[in-house]
């Protein structure tokens, strides 16, 4: 966890602080005064801020921090299921245990280090409320890194080191910070076969040019190109959306019904976020013993005139 320096008086840097709770979290940033905070409960972005201090992340006001519970915003990992798509409770357990920071952790290729804050973490089945209800032996290794250009990015990297296969789903579930849900549109899903969560998982086919909002969505884009983008008219920024080894993409905002009924989300909060998420869902990956999978997400702004 050790911060690179870019210089003597600017430096990439990596602290340890604890929020109102005494949770531990993780805070990078980086010499133009961008940051990125991971909460050790969950594994959890909270916050991705601009060298101005523009919040990127949506979180909720009325978001409950104290754990077990997860935090309704910045980017909760859905790990080993998304959904409803098993026998766990909904979106698996990682984003509810304790992570720890990895002092050192396995070799990355293809990563530089000297132009990144970044911070490693990993999660074991420690517990036996853990492996009673998910009955595998794993790693999963997650660096979170802010690059000098600002952006973010995670990396997974889940092992198997049980005797046998096991099988999981995973996604980062990113909620936006959007200026109004009725200005953004999303590019980069056209064309594509969805399975729609409002209507039983039904399979459909996008038939639009780019996404726009009426309504309540909650759906999964199979087999996206590998990049998506978020285009917010009114505060002129583009988010774009990089992903590897993660083929579906969710996209998911309540609308005004549902957010009413969600206990830790304001009535009118859906219009200040939207969810699009890098996953991998409807193909479940599996592993055999000693096989790992990798896969990265990387987020960056572009601002416009």
């Amino acid at each position: 966890m050790e911060p690179s320096a870019v210089s003597d008086e600017k430096r990439l840097t990596v602290d340890l602080v604890r929020d109102k709770n005494g949770t531990d979290q993780v805070l990078l940033k980086n010499p133009k005064g961008a940051s990125v905070k991971i909460s050790l409960h969950g594994g959890q972005v909270l916050s991705w801020k601009t060298d101005k201090g523009d919040e990127l992340l949506f979180t909720s006001a009325k978001a409950n921090s104290k754990p077990p519970h997860p935090v309704r915003g910045g980017i909760p990992i859905c790990f080993p299921q998304f959904g409803t798509r098993g026998s766990l409770e909904q979106h698996g357990f990682a984003r509810n245990k304790m992570w720890l920071v990895e002092e050192n952790p396995p070799y990355l290729p293809s990563f530089y280090s000297t132009d990144k804050a970044f911070v490693d973490l990993v999660l074991k089945p420690s517990d036996e409320d853990t492996t009673r209800i998910w009955p595998h032996s794993f790693e999963f290794h997650l660096r979170v890194s802010l690059a000098l250009d600002g952006n973010l990015a995670l990396i997974s990297r889940v092992r198997n080191i049980n005797s046998k296969p096991f099988s999981f789903s995973i996604a980062y579930h990113t909620y936006f910070s959007i200026s109004d849900i009725s200005e953004v549109r999303v590019e980069g899903l056209e064309t594509l076969d969805y399975l729609d969560n409002l209507f039983d998982k039904e399979r459909f086919t996008e038939q639009g040019d780019a996404l726009t909002f009426e309504s309540e969505i909650d759906r999964v884009y199979l087999n996206s190109r590998d990049v998506v983008a978020v285009f917010d008219h009114e505060k002129k920024r583009t988010f774009l959306i990089k992903k590897e080894g993660l083929p579906d993409v969710v996209v998911w905002n309540p609308w005004d019904k549902k957010a009413k009924a969600l206990t830790d989300l304001g009535d009118e909060e859906y219009k200040h976020m939207l969810c699009v998420d890098g996953a991998a869902i409807e193909k479940p990956i599996t592993l055999k013993p000693g096989e790992e999978w990798t896969g990265k997400l990387n987020l960056s702004l572009v601002l416009s005139t």
